[in-house]
């Protein structure tokens, strides 16, 4: 039995959605038609019983006169019926003959305690008796007259007959309605439910899906509309969280292709220095053995190269820390005058740019921040040598600091040509040079843009850029909590820088 029970809960269990809820919606239905059935033909049944008690009442009324008057039923008989007359004293009840031998059964013992009971109830009495031979009667006991009493019996096979037939139309009518309820709410929960099953295709299709491709996209969508607002909810949702998992794969895929990138351009970058130191380290073994003079040259220029390889790898070092900052922050913050690290920054610039004419604009009153000195300077030098890198010889080049809106901010200009549109969205990636043909030497490593804008952002800052033909603008914005330690009005201060030197 639990056997067969646990097969039926499997097989129950492997229906469809809209196959489960129309049975159990045809199964809360039985039961409802189960109850009003119920209810429907024991109502009838009671009012049935009724009616008959009402007529035996009403039949015995007249029976009685009759038999009060005349000592006879002649003319108040119903078909069917049965007739019993007692006398009755001391308790014990004696049957009268009938006028008639078909008034009687052949069994009236239940005739008898009736009469036998009304006697010693001295009220109207009512039983349902099954009369053997007979069938199942009404019987009713009523006192005539003193001493006399009149029991009739009423036939209730109509009454049962049609009882029986309410309760087939019932189970017909019910069988027909049920069915009809279970084969049109499959079909209507089947329609209802087919945007989920939609759903259900979509996430198949999106299960089959390589999401190992770099560049794995999900154009999969349920866009069937329809089966109301829970399913409306649930289909955007659904797509929301498609729309989530599709961007979460685009930018993965932009990740790797930025780090196959990066990992090219690092190697590539590496590459370089490697080779020549080799090519010097082969050069100074020669000279060594050959040219014993020719060693310090080489020497000097083995120390550049690793000098220069050096330097990449401590901007590789930094951009790694700067990725990892929630694990090791690379800054060490002090309270320092901006204005100050950008007249260094101007200083160092014009020792090792001479040709390239410096303009710096400042107030007169320090602006004090928050902030990593040696990172900012780095950020400030960064962008000037980009300036100069980038630009022919005798452009002009200008800083500026100013304070707007609780930020201070650092304008590092050039009246150059300009940075191309197509290049301006990724001049701050890692690697990359605006201008392909540029030997390293002069161009540098790609990662001076790339270190200044992480820098930036570290610090809780941005750095924008703007370039046309003859005006190239980088704009630092520093984050509030400046601190202005005088008030005075402030002036433009303007050096020049070739002429000074």
């Amino acid at each position: 039995m639990r056997r067969a029970l646990g097969r039926l809960r499997h097989g129950y269990g492997r229906l469809r959605l809209g196959t489960r809820l129309a049975l159990g919606l045809g199964a809360l239905s039985l039961v409802v038609f189960s109850v009003v059935g119920t209810a429907l033909t024991t109502y009838m049944r009671d009012y049935l019983s009724a009616q008959l008690d009402t007529q035996l009442a009403q039949a015995q009324i007249a029976q009685s006169k009759n038999i009060a008057n005349y000592g006879t039923l002649a003319g108040k008989k119903y078909y069917s019926w049965y007739y019993a007359v007692y006398d009755v004293s001391d308790g014990a009840a004696v049957l009268r003959k009938p006028e008639d031998p078909a008034d009687l059964p052949a069994d009236v013992d239940d005739f008898t305690a009736l009469a036998r009971a009304q006697a010693a109830a001295q009220t109207e009495l009512l039983r349902t008796e099954h009369i053997r031979g007979a069938g199942t009667y009404r019987l009713r006991a009523c006192e005539v007259e003193p001493g006399v009493v009149l029991v009739s019996a009423a036939p209730m096979d109509d009454i049962e007959d049609t009882v029986r037939q309410l309760i087939t139309i019932q189970v017909v009518t019910f069988g027909l309605a049920l069915l009809a309820l279970v084969v049109l709410g499959r079909k209507m929960l089947r329609r209802g439910l087919q945007p989920l099953s939609d759903m259900a295709h979509t996430a198949h299709g999106i299960a089959s899906h390589d999401l190992t491709e770099s560049a794995a996209r999900l154009p999969l969508r349920a866009d069937r509309r329809g089966g109301g607002p829970e399913v409306e909810e649930l289909r955007t949702a659904f797509n929301t969280m498609l729309e989530h998992i599709d961007d979460s794969l685009a930018v993965r895929a932009e990740a790797e292709q930025r780090l196959r990138r990066f990992v090219a351009d690092a190697s590539h970058e590496l590459r370089t220095p490697l080779m020549s130191v080799r090519g010097y380290a082969d050069l100074f073994q020669y000279a060594a053995a050959n040219a014993p003079e020719e060693r310090d040259r080489h020497l000097a220029r083995l120390r550049a190269e690793a000098a220069r390889m050096g330097f990449l790898l401590d901007d590789l070092l930094l951009l790694a820390r700067l990725d990892a900052a929630e694990v090791e922050t690379p800054l060490r913050l002090a309270d320092a005058d901006l204005v100050e690290l950008v007249e260094q920054a101007a200083d160092a610039f014009r020792a090792a740019h001479p040709g390239h004419p410096l303009t710096v604009t400042t107030g007169d009153r320090p602006v004090e921040l928050r902030l990593d000195p040696q990172r900012i300077r780095q950020v400030l030098d960064n962008l000037l040598t980009n300036a100069a890198v980038h630009t022919p010889a005798g452009t002009e080049v200008g800083v500026a600091v100013s304070v707007a809106a609780g930020a201070a901010l650092v304008r590092v200009s050039d009246a150059g040509p300009g940075i191309p549109a197509a290049d301006r969205e990724r001049v701050f990636d890692r690697f990359y040079r605006v201008d392909k043909a540029r030997s390293r030497d002069r161009g540098g490593s790609g990662l001076g843009l790339s270190v200044a804008s992480s820098l930036v952002r570290a610090h809780g800052g941005t750095i924008e850029l703007t370039s046309e033909p003859g005006a190239t603008v980088f704009t630092v914005r520093l984050p509030a909590g400046v601190v202005v330690r005088q008030d005075v009005t402030s002036k433009v201060r303007e050096r020049a820088a070739s002429e000074a030197l």
